[in-house]
């Protein structure tokens, strides 16, 4: 028996082929998380090849000072647009500023050419700095020189500025030690200390995950004695330094008591959890 096409007279129709477009969805699937794979990589690698040339720039920068995108571009074999991303990104980082370069004697007409160097911050991350050997050594000089109540005295003396500008943060927090606690810790994080406040069972807990000084106050615990004597005065209360970075912890935490007490003299204690 003829079929239905060649009964009505027309060619059959063909097809595509039985589960061809089951086997394409298949290889779309499979090739899906492959392409992505691949996208990834290729990501990473633009990534890396970006900062690689940004660490080239900088050291240029180091070696150079003020250079001009122009004089970078050559130095490092990149096109005019190549590298002006590379400096817009480091201006937009912080690690890179620009200014009008300096002509000396006359110059032609138009504006200066602009020239681009590191900012501080930049420099201190191209190699070792001795701030703080420097630092040790002076506090050193005035110990023997001047005994233990110097170093105390300089420590104090230290901080006031400090204790100064959160006191002054802290204007609106009114009397409460828990409250208080919490501005602090803002403000201290504004000072770069990276703190937070939090309520435990026994009052609160002040805790500062960095310390610009512990180096130093590793040799000098001074430093860590007057910093908390601050954070008593500021909070209003008795408070207890539980342990510090200078120490080898890895945050600097003081104990906040719910209640304060009749302050008299010196409020602050220090009690050591790693021993």
């Amino acid at each position: 028996m003829k079929n239905a096409a060649a009964l009505s007279g027309h060619p059959p129709t063909a097809g595509p082929a039985v589960g061809a477009g089951a086997r394409s969805r298949r290889a779309g699937r499979s090739a899906g998380p492959e392409v992505g794979r691949r996208a990834a990589a290729q990501s990473t690698s633009a990534a890396s090849t970006d900062l690689s040339t940004r660490d080239r720039v900088t050291q240029l920068l180091l070696a150079q000072g003020a250079t001009t995108a122009g004089q970078l571009g050559s130095a490092l074999g990149l096109s005019p647009a190549a590298i002006r991303r590379h400096l817009d990104a480091m201006l937009a980082d912080g690690d890179v500023l620009a200014r009008e370069q300096t002509v000396r004697g006359s110059r032609g007409r138009g504006r200066p050419a602009k020239v681009f160097l590191l900012t501080d911050a930049a420099r201190v991350r191209c190699g070792t700095h001795h701030y703080d050997n420097m630092a040790t050594a002076a506090l050193r000089w005035i110990a023997r020189n001047g005994g233990p109540d110097a170093v105390e005295a300089f420590a104090a003396d230290q901080v006031a500025a400090l204790e100064a500008r959160c006191r002054a943060a802290m204007e609106d927090a009114g009397d409460d030690p828990l409250a208080r606690s919490e501005a602090l810790a803002g403000a201290l994080t504004a000072e770069g200390y990276a703190a937070n406040a939090s309520t435990i069972a026994s009052g609160g807990q002040l805790c500062q995950h960095h310390c610009p000084v512990a180096h130093v106050a590793a040799e000098f615990p001074q430093l860590c004695e007057a910093e908390t004597a601050v954070i008593s005065r500021l909070v209003g209360t008795h408070v207890q330094r539980l342990a510090t970075i200078a120490h080898g912890d890895g945050v600097c935490t003081t104990h906040i008591p719910t209640q304060p007490r009749a302050q008299s003299g010196n409020t602050v204690t220090t009690v050591r959890t790693d021993r």
